[in-house]
This record gives structure tokens, sequence and C-alpha cells, in this order.
């Protein structure tokens, strides 16, 4: 399996959705202050995609917590290792060395050797992935793992290429996976099923897009990233709610205010009142035909979007929305007190969260770029200065990029909106 996926292009398609989290759950969740969170892999983890949402994911619905991320995956990478050096190079120099607290780990597309399942394959597999663990476990046995379960193989929208198709051999590898993480006490990530669920019910509605969602059968696009990242942060137990807002419109009373403070509420002669969040919702493009779809036929939202806003005992058939002087939307009074998911409207707390996913893209692609471009192949370069050169542009890159985590984090933290419903003319 080949790597084609250049990093410029990834913070442009990692534009197509991102995502959020909630401090009120903090205690539940499995990460931690101060945690380091390395994800590794083939080259669907070097898309740099699913392993970016969740750091998005995190930090909008935690922003206190300090998490820092790395992503190590390369291309065509087995349980032995390949591209970026053998099993045991990688280990210590893309995971180890920078003391992870947790790792994930997703291999499997190419170890299974795009064939039907053959059982020496299959122990080569097994050993391999057992030798991982015993290698980070040895050097740093307080490292938590979280076991991710293959992507999946797209035998859903094509044909698949022989009798089964592929995915059924990723199963098999996937069910030793899981049993792996239960053996070990470790969380497991289910990303095959997850995706596979996804393609099935979109190409029931949408074949031709459904078919994009993976367009090489192997490398998912961003869309298909998304359904992933939400399977292995609900893994985390991530929790469903940005926040939750009830009040009563006619006493201007606050019935209910989960994860935010509500304040300075008035009923006459508009209903006003201010709100300062503790989370972001997730920015996803609506309007990405692709992200769309999954938005569409997956529990994206329900299950790790959900912003409720629900205003009852209001008098006038519709009223306008405005958060800081901008129109959200228009609704009638059943609208409100069913409850309106201002998750899903261009709200500015989306245009914050939109802030801190670019800041995210520009902190992975720095990283990707040291790592790929100049770590690994020069950073043992013998020739005369070679790599004094590349530790010192190594330095350089870490400066720049915790220059961006700063900046990262700033954008994250909660800040007062304004809120007003005016009866619609």
């Amino acid at each position: 399996m080949k790597f084609t996926t250049r990093i410029a292009a990834v913070a442009l398609i990692a534009s197509a959705a991102f995502g959020v989290a909630t401090s009120a759950n903090a205690q539940a969740f499995a990460l931690k202050d101060g945690d380091h969170v390395v994800t590794y892999g083939d080259s669907i983890t070097a898309q740099c995609l699913y392993s970016n949402f969740a750091e998005a994911f995190v930090l909008t619905r935690f922003p206190k917590l300090k998490i820092d991320w790395t992503t190590a995956g390369w291309g065509g990478d087995r349980v032995g290792g390949g591209g970026g050096g053998n099993i045991d190079l990688r280990l210590q120099r893309d995971v180890l060395a920078y003391n992870p607290t947790m790792v994930t780990v997703m291999l499997g597309m190419n170890d299974g050797g795009y064939k039907a399942f053959d059982q020496p394959t299959f122990d080569t597999y097994t050993k391999g992935y057992q030798h991982i663990i015993d290698v980070v476990k040895k050097a740093s046995p307080a490292t938590n793992f979280t076991i991710i379960q293959p992507s999946a193989y797209d035998d859903v929208t094509q044909v698949p290429k022989f009798p089964g198709g592929y995915n059924a051999t990723l199963i098999k590898y996937s069910d030793a996976v899981k049993d792996l993480a239960q053996k070990n006490n470790f969380l497991v990530a289910d990303l095959n099923s997850t995706l596979v669920d996804t393609l099935t019910k979109a190409n029931a509605v949408e074949p031709d897009n459904a078919k994009k969602i993976v367009p090489d059968r192997v490398h998912p696009s961003a869309a298909g990233h998304l359904t992933m990242a939400q399977a292995l942060v609900k893994a985390w137990n991530f929790p469903a709610t940005v926040t939750a807002v009830s009040i009563d419109g006619a006493a201007g009373k606050v019935v209910k205010s989960d994860n935010t403070t509500v304040s300075k509420i008035v009923a006459t002669p508009t209903l006003k009142w201010d709100q300062l969040d503790n989370a972001l919702p997730l920015p996803i493009n609506f309007n990405d035909p692709l992200t769309k779809l999954v938005v569409k036929v997956s529990d994206v939202v329900t299950a790790i979007d959900q912003e409720p806003l629900t205003v009852t005992n209001l008098t006038a058939a519709k009223y306008n929305l405005n958060i800081d002087g901008k129109l959200v939307g228009t609704f009638t009074k059943e609208d409100l007190a069913a409850g309106v998911n201002l998750a899903t409207l261009p709200t500015p707390m989306y245009d914050q969260a939109m802030k801190v996913q670019a800041l995210t893209n520009s902190h992975v692609g720095i990283h990707f770029n040291k790592f790929h471009n100049f770590q690994a192949p020069f950073g043992n370069d013998s020739s005369p200065g070679m790599k004094d050169a590349v530790a010192q542009l190594v330095k350089d890159f870490d400066t720049v990029d915790q220059l961006v985590v700063t900046q990262q984090r700033a954008a994250a933290q909660p800040v007062v909106h304004h809120f007003e419903l005016v009866a619609a003319p």
C-alpha cells in the first residue's frame, strides 16, 4: 500500500469535518490532563485525519485539559515495520521518544496481504502485534493502549476481488485485535464495522457518493475518517453533550443549564441572555457532499454533537435566534419547545471551533513535515554536518509546533456569547 497523501492536502480535506467535547464529564473520560497520545499505524494513520479529528474533538470538548498529540503513521507499515524503518526503530524513535501515556495502534490493512485469509500470515500478524505491546510495556509500564480494529477495505460499494472479499480477512484480524485487547485489559475501538456500516447505509441512498467515501477501497476520505474518529473517541467514553440549555420564555427563568453558565436573562421586550459554554460544537462542513452523506447515515451528531437549546411558553408563531448579533436561524415556537440542536447551525461557537480545527491542522502538518521529510530519512545520515543540521531543524520544527499548540489551546477557551430571541415578522 503506497502512501500518496500530501501534507498540503491534509489541511484542505481535514476542513471537511471536525470535532469537540465536555468538561462536565471529564472524570469519566479515558484521557486526563498531562497525557500524551501517540497514534501509531500505517498510511491510513499517516493521512493525519482520524487522529487529527480526535485531537480536535478532545480539545474542544475539554479545553482545560492539556493533552499532547503525536501522529506516527507510515505508508505500507506492517507489524514488523516498513518504509519508516523496522518495528523496533519505529517504536523507539516514533513512539517511546515522546514518553506517551496513551498509544493507539491500527495495523492490519497491509498485514493481511490483500488476499484471502491464511493461517501463516495471520500468525505473523498476531505475534508481531504482541511484540509491539511487549516492547512498549517493557520500556514504559504505565503506558496505556487503545487497540484499534483495522479500518475497512471497501467490499461494499465495489465488487469484491475474490470470493468473500478482502474485508472478510480484515474482520478475522479485527477479531484477533479485540481478543488481544481484552486479554491485556486495553481499550479497543472498532473502526472496521463502523466504516462498513457507514458504507452500507450510504450505498443504499447515494451509491455514487458512497464509492467516494473510500475512493481507492483502502484510504478513507475525510468524511470516512470522521466516522472512524467518532468510533475512537467513543472508546474513550466521549460525552454526547456539548451544552444543554432549557429556558422558560414567559418567566425568563433558566430551567436547565448543562456544561454552561447562563446569566443576565431578561424576558421583555425580547428574550435575552448571556451564555459561557465549557465546550464547542463539532465544526462539521454540512455543505460538503460526502460529509453531509456520512452525517446523514451515521450517528455522529446524535452520539457526540448534541447542543440542545429548548425554550418553552413562547407566544409568537416564529422567532429569529441571534447570537452575538448574528442571525443563526428562524424557528417556530414548536421547534424551540421541542429543542433545537445548535451544533448543526452556523453559530459563533461553530466559528470558534473552526479556528481550533485550522490550528490543529497546522500543528499536525508541522509534525508530519518534520517526521516524514527530515527526521526519518536524514536523522541518522552520516554525511559531514548532516546529522547535526537535521537535529537543529527538528528542534526548530518543535519550537514552531509548540507555538502553534499554544495558539490552538487558547483558541479553544470559553468566551461569553449574547443570545436573543426576537419574534419574526
